[in-house]
């Protein structure tokens, strides 16, 4: 098979396409024939040397695909070969075959192409389990989405929207806001101009965000708590600012709040298995209803994945990137 490896820590450019051995699927596993392979912060950091896969994972990278099964492991029922899929993976997604658990297979609806349904599953298990899972998000709730342009982003909207929710959300250019605001997002912030703890203070009369999600991290974290309501929640995914984060204790006191920081790909398997599992039962209808879509920015081939990654750092993409073997 064809696959994307990483032949040493640093930039896009030790990204190389190399011929490996094909994988066999082990006891409850599925061979998939990969259609696109989406591209995720994730990826970045793991070819920057700061995100080792986990133990038994493949060394490249690639936390999703989408494809068709081309061969069964032991013990797998309920899937045949030549079904449409997408997968959760914990590595191994850049490739044009991929193992994935029949656990964390999700069914590709007719009403979704198959290439762009490689955009759905780990923004779709991160949204769902931090959101709705662990935030208890509900209808009539406010919610904060930084970084509303992303692939994160872009489903977060999409999802808090269909669950009854008003959107706000910080974006870095006014293509960027057009884009959230066509999506459903009520409140927009641009971050390059604007505070985004005092522009939410007046747009929601100073209640404030139930619940902001984070990919950001860092300086940011003092200032969600100050946006935060009472009994509010931020859900921490990430720390792309890269800074030790600082913050008032008393102020989170105050408005008895929380923070939850999690990690999707470090999650043990039954975690992410019982993640699918509920994303099948309460997103998955809304997915073949195109409620909820695949926002994808651009599509690339598998040999370019140097240039998709050179893209995703410029931060100039709406949606997800999507590598093609």
């Amino acid at each position: 098979m064809r696959a994307i490896v990483i032949s040493d820590s640093g930039g896009p450019d030790v990204l190389e396409e190399r011929e490996l051995p094909d994988p066999d699927p082990g006891h409850g596993e599925v061979l998939i024939a990969v259609a696109a392979a989406g591209v995720n912060r994730a990826d970045v950091v793991q070819r920057q040397g700061d995100y080792p896969p986990p133990p038994g994972a493949p060394d490249w990278p690639g936390l999703e695909v989408s494809g068709t099964i081309a061969r069964l492991g032991s013990g797998v029922t309920g899937w045949s070969v030549g079904d449409r899929v997408c997968a959760l993976l914990s590595g191994g997604g850049y490739a044009s075959l991929a193992v994935a658990s029949a656990h964390q297979l999700l069914p590709v609806p007719e009403s979704v192409d198959l290439v762009d349904a490689a955009a759905l599953p780990e923004v779709v298990a991160t949204v769902w389990s931090n959101l709705f899972l662990l935030g208890g998000l509900r209808a009539g709730e406010t919610i904060l989405i930084h970084g509303g342009s992303s692939g994160i982003g872009t489903m977060a909207i999409q999802l808090a929207r269909a669950f009854g929710c008003r959107v706000a959300v910080t974006a870095g250019s006014a293509a960027k806001l057009a884009a959230c605001e066509r999506l459903g997002a009520d409140i927009l912030i641009d971050y390059t101009t604007e505070d985004f703890v005092d522009s939410l203070e007046r747009a929601t009369d100073g209640a404030g965000a139930d619940v902001i999600l984070d990919p950001i991290g860092g300086a940011y974290l003092d200032r969600n708590i100050r946006a935060l309501a009472r009994h509010g929640r931020v859900m921490l995914i990430g720390n792309q600012g890269g800074v030790p984060a600082t913050f008032a204790i008393g102020r989170l006191m105050g408005k008895w709040g929380s923070i939850h920081a999690t990690s999707l790909r470090t999650r043990p398997n039954a975690e992410k298995d019982d993640i699918i599992e509920s994303v099948r039962e309460n997103v998955w209808p809304l997915v073949a209803a195109r409620q909820v879509v695949p926002i994808v920015d651009r599509r690339f081939a598998l040999a370019d994945a140097r240039l998709a990654h050179e893209r995703l750092e410029s931060s100039v993409h709406i949606g997800k990137l999507l590598l093609v073997p």
